[in-house]
């Protein structure tokens, strides 16, 4: 994706000083404070600047993420519609191998549906119907997301330019196909060591999950692309993320779904040094 009107000084800028943030576990104060001007549009091709870096090293695309499909998280960030960012290979997680938590500054963690593709979608007229059409099977899975930018003062500019707040994904074993199932109509839950701490319903998810896939392929297509046969995509959640601070273990349900967990060792660069 090409964003030809941007400074391109100004994106390497941003996106360098994102990437520094990262690799060095170190967050940096929110773009928006110190780059009043920095526009959606800029956000993005900060944000496909640093996936193009990755790619160069080695790494691939084999999928994309969406977030702010909670209306609560749009009235929040005062948007009216999600954003979205890359899933590298980089970030496929297995779920038998315990993370270390001391790779990440602030991690938190979500459950959500993956949807894995087994045809190319293209928008811009994707419906639920074409998402359901194109989708090899659905299963349960984890999103860490975190962010680059101090306690997670995030406007939507600094989220975006950051991919998203992405970091994993740990995907769950089950592979239900998308029309053996209600999607919408799903219950899940987040339990931490022991303890639920979220509970919703995937209708939470603008109305069906499918409808984040079909959003992102009709968005994505304002830029000449499409999501491709093999890609992951994640829709959103249902509920709200939770720290994973102090955390050891986690299990994520999705009725019908199954089951994802998570061992955990280590304390993120955040709370160490508090």
């Amino acid at each position: 994706m090409t964003h030809p009107s941007h400074s391109h000084d100004k994106v390497a800028k941003l996106a360098e000083m994102l990437w520094q943030a990262e690799v060095a576990c170190t967050p940096v104060a929110p773009i928006t404070d110190t780059h009043l001007d920095v526009t959606l549009s800029d956000a993005y091709a900060i944000q496909q600047y640093n996936i193009e870096r990755r790619i160069s090293t080695g790494d691939r695309i084999v999928g994309h993420k969406i977030g702010l499909t909670a209306k609560a998280m749009q009235v929040l960030f005062g948007v009216d519609e999600p954003d979205y960012g890359h899933l590298l290979q980089s970030m496929i997680h297995p779920e038998n191998e315990p993370l270390d938590l001391s790779k990440f500054i602030d991690p938190q963690i979500e459950v959500e549906p993956a949807f894995v593709l087994k045809k190319d979608l293209k928008g811009p007229d994707v419906d639920i119907e074409a998402v359901l059409d194109a989708t090899e099977y659905v299963t349960v899975c984890f999103e860490i997301i975190d962010s680059r930018i101090t306690d997670w003062r995030i406007k939507l500019q600094d989220t975006v330019a950051d991919n998203g707040s992405s970091a994993l994904v740990v995907l769950g074993k089950a592979r239900v196909p998308a029309r053996d199932i209600k999607l919408d109509t799903l219950e899940t839950t987040l339990e931490i060591d022991g303890e639920t701490v979220e509970t919703g319903t995937t209708e939470a998810i603008l109305g069906h999950p499918a409808n984040g896939v079909a959003w992102l392929a009709n968005k994505i297509s304002e830029f000449g692309v499409g999501l491709s046969a093999g890609d992951i995509v994640l829709p959103g959640t249902c509920t709200k993320s939770r720290r994973m601070a102090g955390a050891r273990e986690a299990v994520g349900r999705i009725a019908g779904l199954d089951e994802v967990r998570l061992a955990m060792k280590g304390e993120p660069t955040v709370h160490n040094q508090r």
